[in-house]
């Protein structure tokens, strides 16, 4: 229970534990292709009425990200008109359908595992509604966490968010493994530079089912999110924001005891003079920064590879990719974790930098490998893990912190919505070029050419984001969301 001087830390981390499992579902959604995405390959090159190519597999894998733009674009719209718990529930009840629907997406209107072009669009429309849901948790889960935690703690529980992600990820990976279990992956064989048949010695469950199961393995964690947001309060921002000051108070007060929500209160109101002002309120750089934050957290090239990690290890010809993905997303977690108990201590560039570098470093590193014939493959796998690690410890929560604080109180919906939304039109772009890019074959080299050059692009834009971070980006660490307006507001 909260009182005069002191609130309650069981009350604020138990919301801020039902709002990262926000977090957990935007990691479990946009990694379940990882798995699935071979078996669902497969099934669609049988369909008879249309030949599904490199680029058809390419939207297919990065479908979802279409409804993460979209969900992301109109998150500042649901952010302000339903408020930011509302907005959150919503999401749940997106994930929860996309779940059921990438299972059975012949519901209603199909034959059950009869492959077909109008079968291959419904899919996409289901993938489609999850990445809704994700664009809209990616942009609310971290807003809430800001706007509900204390300013000395704040970058540490937006932190947490980041943790869930990831952990969403180690948990889709772990449990695409025991679906597959005993069952492989179907072998593809290619026929010409993007037409691909499936191999006479493939696994027909693989095929029919198993990709399946992955999805809908979802809608478990999904469901539970949809019930539990509804037990955690709106945030004493937006509260203020709609002309609620008590029922803010009274948040405030469980979290940071009375005494100190009056001043929090007070701090909010002189900030919050009008409900909402113009984006360019307070110039272009905050909005550029914030943009080009998110844009540099895709153009490094992560996602190409938690999407497609076991067709990469598997590539590289050393032990079992599945297994090996699992690993990584155990390092993805320790990594993780060392952002979160140093955001607070070390400060946001620095991470960022260095995160940087050491992406750069695996990038190059496997470019090289593919590059020079005769490398042992573990020189390749572990560029992979330190790449992976080096993003998760920086890139990956510090940019979702950045961005939940580095905007004023009253254009941070909207801010927060168009800096998300550049996130995933940018991993739209980077996820559906990588196979294309990552298998093209040329002369003598093979598809090692392609290999090659998309962790050498991928190291090149790591270098340039630790330039940008070093020029442009201010620190954030210790300051008030009222600080940055006046920050913003001098500039």
């Amino acid at each position: 229970m909260s009182n005069e001087t002191q609130g309650s830390k069981v009350y604020l981390f138990s919301i801020v534990l039902i709002a990262v499992l926000g977090g957990l579902l935007f990691g479990y959604d946009t990694a379940v292709i990882s798995g699935a995405e071979k078996g669902l390959q497969a099934f669609f090159i049988g369909a008879e009425d249309f030949q599904y190519t490199d680029i058809s597999h390419g939207f297919t894998s990065a479908s979802a990200l279409i409804g993460c733009i979209i969900g992301s674009a109109l998150s500042g719209i649901f952010a302000s008109r339903l408020g930011r718990k509302r907005s959150l529930v919503l999401a749940g009840i997106f994930f929860f359908l996309s779940a059921l629907g990438s299972y059975y997406p012949e519901f209603l209107f199909f034959e059950y595992g009869k492959p077909s072009r109008s079968l291959l669009a419904a899919f996409n429309l289901y993938r489609i509604l999850g990445g809704m849901g994700v664009g809209l948790a990616s942009a609310i889960c971290p807003m809430y966490i800001a706007e509900v935690a204390p300013s000395n703690i704040r970058g540490k529980l937006v932190s947490w968010n980041q943790f869930a992600i990831i952990f969403g990820q180690l948990v889709v990976y772990f449990v695409n493994f025991l679906i597959l279990g005993e069952h492989t992956n179907p072998v593809i064989e290619r026929i010409s530079s993007s037409i691909y048949s499936v191999g006479v010695e493939s696994d027909p469950w693989t095929i029919s089912t198993g990709w399946r199961y992955m999805f809908v393995s979802e809608a478990i964690p999904a469901g539970l999110f949809a019930l539990l947001v509804c037990l955690v309060p709106e945030t004493p921002r937006y509260l203020v924001l709609t002309g609620r000051d008590e029922k803010a108070l009274h948040v405030l007060s469980r979290i940071n005891g009375m005494e100190r929500a009056r001043e929090i209160l007070a701090e909010i109101k002189s900030t919050v003079t009008q409900r909402t002002e113009r984006l360019f309120a307070y110039g272009v750089l905050v909005i550029f920064i914030g943009c080009m934050l998110s844009v540099f957290q895709q153009v490094v090239g992560i996602n190409a590879v938690l999407y497609f990690a076991p067709r990469i290890f598997e590539s590289i010809h050393m032990g079992n990719p599945m297994l090996q993905t699992v690993i990584m997303g155990v390092i993805n977690i320790v990594f993780t974790l060392l952002a979160v108990f140093t955001v607070e201590r070390w400060g946001r560039k620095p991470l960022l930098i260095s995160g940087s570098l050491g992406m750069a470093i695996g990038a190059f590193g496997v470019a090289i490998f593919n590059l020079v014939d005769g490398l042992p493959p573990i020189m390749a796998v572990l560029s992979v893990m330190i790449y992976s690690a080096s993003f998760m410890f920086s890139w990956g929560p510090i940019c979702w912190v950045l961005i939940s604080e580095i905007f004023p109180n009253t254009i941070r919906g909207a801010a927060v919505a168009i800096a998300v939304a550049f996130q995933w039109i940018f991993n739209f772009i980077v996820s559906s070029s990588f196979l294309p890019m990552y298998n093209m074959s040329v002369g003598d080299m093979g598809e090692k050419f392609g290999h090659m050059f998309a962790y050498g692009l991928y190291g090149l834009m790591c270098v340039i984001a630790a330039i940008f971070v070093w020029r442009l980006v201010p620190e954030t660490k210790g300051k008030t969301l009222e600080d940055m307006t006046k920050l913003w507001k001098k500039k």
